[in-house]
């Protein structure tokens, strides 16, 4: 934080941001400026995929794809050198229902970065764009080794035994999986994965690979019933997913609204083959396209895109409004359609907080023999708060659940027996 009159100088002050943060940053570089005149202002993340940056923020450079070495260069250090994995907590002070989590180091996971990008190259992830697109990825730690020589140094450090994986699809990288897998066997680890997948990376792997690997939660994009994407092609993701919390691994599931083929009369079913996944979390998001991606250049060069005074860039995150003109949904219909996926998902599914204890459940019964004490050391940690913790969320639940699923009437009494 930047405090008018402040004494301390700096030569360097960097901003890392998203595209909808575009007014933020503008604020933020007036601000260096007025108060750290002498600093340079560097800019990175995915607002600089936005294609005319330079003319819209008073940044002294802007860093496009990884950062690590742009740095290192711009310092004058070695580009190569070993990367030196900082300890990031994945989350600070968290609550449930009003709760605090504090149960122990396994509830406080640590951020891993292994690679960032992701070759599956979906048309509209910016983060794939970002990294290079399709069949491009930076890793930072090539083999499992090494991969496995930063988890012990954070747990040796930090207390950690669970691992928020910030990467973009992290199972896709077999050979250096199953050599952390074989690491963590011979190692006696009993950690805790939270990772992002591809179905098709998933489906690669046995669940005995999973199990063992600790993966204890993963993002899939499901993304649409007829969707185009390679990553779904042949692949029931109903079972998937069904397999996957039979074996305690919870599900987010993320669907996209305003697809292609949607359209007012499709929509519903859309909806319906999405909530039909049963995923312990579903994110519905509209189907948009930031700067930088491959549908964004699509879309302009069929003349359907938004200008900034039609929509301003902090609207342009999915949760609202298309930023260009779909085919077949008229301007507005989105953001009921979006309302009602995660109406009717409620209505169906009921709670996160619920799903996922189920989930717990279902894993703990049928790994809690398991022959590598290490899950079952594992399975018997995600599950020790039930009685107690996750009985209270139950509670609150079915509170507030009240007037979708109330209880039924309870049932006169039985009449006495005949005196005759």
């Amino acid at each position: 934080m930047i405090r008018k009159g402040a004494q301390k100088s700096y030569d360097i002050i960097g901003i890392s941001a998203i595209q909808p943060n575009l007014k933020k940053v503008q604020t933020m570089c007036a601000l260096i400026r007025e108060h750290q005149p002498k600093a340079s202002i560097v800019v990175g993340g995915h607002i600089s995929m936005m294609q005319d940056l330079e003319k819209r923020i008073d940044a002294d450079h802007l860093v496009r794809g990884e950062g690590i070495r742009w740095f290192r260069k711009f310092l004058g250090e070695d580009m190569h050198q070993p990367i030196a994995h900082p300890f990031i907590p994945a989350a600070v002070n968290p609550r449930c229902m009003g709760m605090r989590l504090n149960g122990g180091t396994r509830d406080t996971a640590a951020v891993l970065v292994p690679s960032v990008g992701c070759p599956m190259g979906c048309n509209f992830c910016s983060t794939s764009a970002m990294f290079g697109g399709k069949g491009k990825f930076v890793n930072f730690y090539e083999t499992g080794d090494e991969l496995f020589h930063v988890m012990s140094q954070l747990q040796r450090t930090a207390g950690v035994r669970s691992f928020f994986v910030m990467d973009e699809n992290f199972l896709l990288h077999r050979k250096r999986a199953l050599r952390l897998l074989d690491l963590m066997q011979n190692h006696e680890k009993d950690w805790s994965l939270y990772v992002f997948s591809s179905a098709e990376a998933l489906k690669s792997y046995s669940m005995d690979h999973l199990v063992g690997l600790g993966i204890s939660w993963v993002w899939i994009g499901l993304e649409g019933q007829k969707s185009r994407y390679e990553k779904l092609q042949g692949i029931d993701t109903h079972s998937l997913v069904a397999e996957l919390q039979d074996n305690g691994i919870r599900v987010l599931g993320s669907s996209l609204i305003g697809l292609e083929e949607h359209s007012p009369e499709s929509i519903d079913d859309a909806i319906e083959w999405a909530v039909t996944h049963r995923t312990d979390f579903h994110q519905f998001m509209l189907y948009t396209p930031p700067q930088g991606t491959p549908l964004h250049a699509e879309l302009a060069e069929k003349g359907l895109l938004l200008s900034d005074d039609e929509m301003e860039p902090a609207d342009i995150h999915g949760q609202w409004r298309f930023n260009y003109r779909h085919p077949q949904i008229r301007m507005g219909q989105e953001t009921e359609f979006l309302l009602r996926a995660f109406q009717r998902d409620f209505e169906v599914n009921g709670p996160s907080v619920i799903h996922s204890m189920r989930t717990l459940m279902k894993g703990w019964i049928k790994h809690k023999n398991h022959p590598e004490p290490r899950v079952r050391r594992r399975f018997a940690a995600e599950v020790e708060s039930m009685p107690v913790l996750y009985a209270g969320a139950a509670w609150a639940a079915y509170a507030a659940l009240w007037d979708f699923w109330p209880l039924p009437p309870t049932p006169p009494p039985p009449a006495p027996p005949s005196q005759e």
